[in-house]
């Protein structure tokens, strides 16, 4: 794909998969590496920064669930606030792909009067 994962990106992602159902960090990620068929490969380092952004922005929530075995994981749910803030979003991301295909699609365009 070529295209690098964008610092602003990430937040959208993110969102996108726990409007899904809650989850967990590494499940998040492999999650948005298979929805994008490994065209994005998530870094840990760019991952959780992002999610204690948006649950300080209170995007999110995050409560530590005890598993049946092994240590209790971090699992975060998208608020009322985030699905308003990935409605946003996602109305912006169409206008600008509709933009861009506009541009590179080479379909003609009206030009400015």
């Amino acid at each position: 794909m070529g295209r690098d994962l964008m610092k602003g990106d990430m937040p959208a992602l993110v969102l996108a998969v726990l409007a899904e159902g809650p989850s967990h960090g590494y499940a998040i990620a492999r999650n948005i590496e298979a929805q994008s068929r490994q065209a994005f490969q998530m870094k840990e380092g760019t991952l959780y920064p992002t999610l204690r952004n948006l649950e300080q922005d209170g995007l999110l929530t995050a409560d530590w669930e005890v598993q049946p075995s092994g240590p209790a994981r971090k699992v975060y749910r998208i608020t009322d606030k985030g699905l308003g803030e990935l409605t946003k979003r996602r109305a912006e991301w169409e206008e600008y792909a509709q933009t861009m295909q506009v541009i590179l699609g080479g379909k003609p365009h009206a030009q400015p009067a």
